[in-house]
């Protein structure tokens, strides 16, 4: 007969624990390895003994860092409950008192010690000077603070949270812990770091000072004069906004309101800014535009006109950012026009309305959150944008770039760039307000679990002529940058020497074969590789992370759930280069010391597309009856054999969507990324960024165009493999249209 599940012993899972948290304390170097994190070159050199890689109890035994002796109590507490059942109350207590204690003073050491000793002069008059230091954690750390916490949620678990299921109590356990470590500590650490003084103290006046500085909210454009960075940044979000909104719509309006017939051709359209690198945009328009771009000098010689820069700026800017962010604003407004029933609007027709009534007055209205989401998000993007800004920017000044410039310029003010992050935080916070006003508390559902046979209206005839004008135009002028893009990488010496070439190629991908095996002599294949090997690392853990996290939003009811969900899709909300700037301010120093190394690279990708995860996987989650569920549990299978059995085989398009998307954003990042790269370890659009600013633009665009076909061939690869998910027997005649 089965064991009632409160009177089971120690679960494996917790022998687990406890042998992984002795085998972090007893085996594992305790600080971070110079060697990087994935390397094993410290087993051969001088481990154990050395105390660069010394586990903590052989610190401890040298007579060093002893700060670590006390966490052998906790560690030793719950050796007592391997024979206690999970009914008898010191189960949960040793457990619960054993993880926190033991976490606790975990935290309490690293913020108390840090690279010069005690880090707060309370520390100093109670214990005297430290003549010591604290290195950023390792594994030995990282092995016992997973254990403490993972002892403390199955101590939660056995007095009966979420009803003692331990897998779902760990799961919210471990996604809190890291969305705090992640996204909240980041975030706090640079709000306080806008406040410190020259000398290390705080002071509300220096941080007035650098918030109320007239480069950043200088109104002197009403008088001819520059814009402050904040209102001009302001100000071009706002434009991107509702003309990435406008267009966006007109896009979806044709693929779904109109006869028109190359509507695959015209989704095929919009993968391309996607897949592309964000700055990649502004050389294009470079070459067609700039001093010597070819549209520049055709019109030039045309009516005897002297070239002039006008694309540098604002102007140059706006085109840049609305080319590229259009095709979200399409993707999200896309499904929305598709989800407009169209029983009403034919019930509108049917009242005598005409098209453009029934437009107008009835679909239009129902669009209302698309096109809230699709401002918002062609607002975020243009806000974050760095790449575009720094291509075409000239003397226009935007947040994105001067947060930059005063992180690696030659002021280097860690406080400058924390108030100017700030600012635009409040900017992309603010918007999200505004939209969730402007949406308010009304329904704007249309689809019901009722058949729905009605077809939609095609678009009335005085709209249809500028929507085809104004997508026809769009359409012809994306073509020809992209066309640009390839073209440009294979000219010699754009504007002064025409001559067809793979120099840029060689130059950048050049390949030899010697005796010792392949050399790969090119310039770019050192972060070209490191931005292959960062993106296959960031994709799976965004993945996961994020399917765990919709599974707990979906499947499950706890106490904090609402403030739980606003916390993993916080980072969406955060443009990436505050993330940038949050992350340098907090893992500089210990006790999380990773800038300059891969992880760090790692880390941001995941939590920054981790929002795209959870939200692929509540929306396949949604549709799977909670029934599957249920009867698995019926069946005696536990929250963590259903989730693995049942949930994951049946998310498999959602799984490669998250993966997709991380994949491709890992390669084509530049704001967080900019800020994070070290000479180990450089992205490839930070190394185009390197080529732009030194005026090589062939190469940048050679780079940028193998980059495209790198995504286009990874989502085609990944799409073989997602294939169709064939729930039913039914299948369609044809192309999926009416016969």
């Amino acid at each position: 007969m089965r064991k009632s599940p409160n009177k089971k012993s120690a679960s494996p899972a917790l022998v687990f624990w406890i042998f992984a948290g002795w085998a972090g304390y007893l085996l594992l170097p305790w600080y971070g390895v110079e060697d990087g994190f994935f390397s094993l070159e410290w087993l051969f050199d001088g481990y154990p003994f050395d105390a660069d890689y010394a586990p903590a109890a052989f610190l401890i035994g040298q007579g060093e860092k002893l700060w670590l002796a006390p966490i052998l109590l906790p560690l030793s507490a719950p050796l007592l409950v391997l024979r206690l059942k999970k009914s008898e109350p010191n189960y949960s207590r040793i457990l619960i008192l054993s993880g926190t204690i033991g976490f606790g003073w975990l935290i309490a050491q690293g913020f108390g010690i840090g690279i010069r000793g005690f880090t707060a002069d309370w520390l100093v008059a109670l214990f005297g000077v430290l003549d010591d230091r604290q290195f950023g954690m390792g594994y030995g750390a990282l092995w016992v603070a997973s254990a403490f916490l993972f002892m403390f949620t199955q101590g939660i678990a056995a007095r009966g949270a979420v009803n003692g299921d331990v897998f779902v109590v760990s799961a919210i356990g471990g996604v809190i812990v890291i969305v705090t470590t992640f996204v909240f500590f980041p975030i706090a650490n640079m709000l306080f770091a806008a406040f410190v003084t020259e000398e290390g103290g705080y002071s509300a006046t220096v941080f007035a000072l650098k918030l109320f500085d007239d480069r950043l909210w200088g109104i002197g454009c009403l008088f001819g004069a520059r814009c402050g960075a904040a209102w001009n940044s302001l100000f071009l979000a706002i434009t991107v906004g509702l003309l990435t909104t406008v267009l966006g719509l007109v896009f979806a309006l044709v693929v779904t309101r109109s006869g028109f017939r190359y509507k695959r051709a015209l989704r095929a359209l919009t993968v391309l800014p996607i897949i592309t690198p964000p700055f990649v945009i502004g050389l294009a328009l470079i070459l067609l535009f700039g001093l010597s771009g070819s549209v520049t000098q055709f019109v030039a010689d045309l009516f005897g006109l002297q070239p002039t820069r006008w694309l540098y700026g604002m102007p140059g800017v706006l085109i840049a950012q609305t080319l590229a962010f259009t095709p979200i604003a399409f993707l999200v407004l896309i499904g929305v026009v598709e989800g407009v029933s169209p029983s009403m609007e034919e019930a509108a027709q049917t009242l005598r309305a005409n098209r453009w009534q029934t437009f107008r007055t009835v679909s239009l209205p129902l669009m209302r959150p698309g096109l809230a989401n699709a401002f918002l998000l062609g607002f975020i993007e243009s806000m974050a944008d760095f790449g575009n800004p720094l291509v075409l920017g000239g003397n226009f000044d935007v947040l994105s770039t001067e947060i930059f410039f005063a992180i690696v310029g030659a002021q280097y003010d860690q406080g400058r760039a924390a108030v100017l992050a700030m600012v635009l935080l409040f900017f992309t916070l603010s918007a999200f307000y505004a939209q969730r006003m402007w949406l308010g508390k009304k329904s704007y559902t249309t689809v019901s679990g009722k058949g729905d046979a009605g077809v939609h209206p095609l678009m009335p005839k005085g709209l249809s002529i500028p929507v085809f004008l104004i997508a026809g135009t769009w359409g012809a002028f994306t073509v020809v940058v992209y066309g640009m893009i390839f073209y440009g990488s294979f000219v010699e010496l754009w504007g002064v020497n025409n001559t067809l070439t793979f120099k840029h190629y060689i130059t950048a991908f050049s390949v030899r074969f010697e005796e010792s095996g392949i050399r790969w002599s090119g310039a770019a294949w050192d972060s070209f590789w490191t931005t292959i090997y960062i993106a296959v690392a960031a994709a799976p853990l965004t993945a996961i992370v994020g399917l765990v996290t919709a599974y707990l939003l979906t499947r499950q009811t706890f106490v904090g759930k609402n403030a739980f969900e606003f916390g993993t899709m916080l980072s969406f909300a955060i443009p990436g280069t505050v993330i940038g700037v949050s992350y340098i301010l907090a893992f500089n120093v210990p006790p999380i010391e990773i800038t300059g190394t891969g992880i760090i690279l790692i880390v941001s990708f995941v939590f920054r597309n981790m929002p795209v995860g959870v939200r692929a996987g509540i929306a396949s989650m949604s549709q799977l009856d909670k029934s599957l569920d249920e009867s698995s549990l019926t069946l005696g299978a536990n929250s963590w054999q259903t989730f693995r059995r049942i949930i994951l085989p049946l998310l498999r398009p959602a799984i490669l969507a998250a993966l997709v998307y991380s994949f491709v954003r890992a390669m084509t990042a530049i704001s967080a990324v900019i800020f994070l790269v070290s000479a180990e370890y450089d992205m490839a659009t930070s190394y185009i960024i390197g080529r732009v600013e030194n005026n090589d633009y062939g190469l940048a665009i050679a780079y940028s165009t193998t980059l495209i076909f790198v995504m286009l061939a990874a989502v085609g690869l990944l799409q073989i493999l997602v294939g169709r998910t064939k729930i039913g027997r039914r299948t369609q005649f044809g192309s999926g249209e009416k016969s």
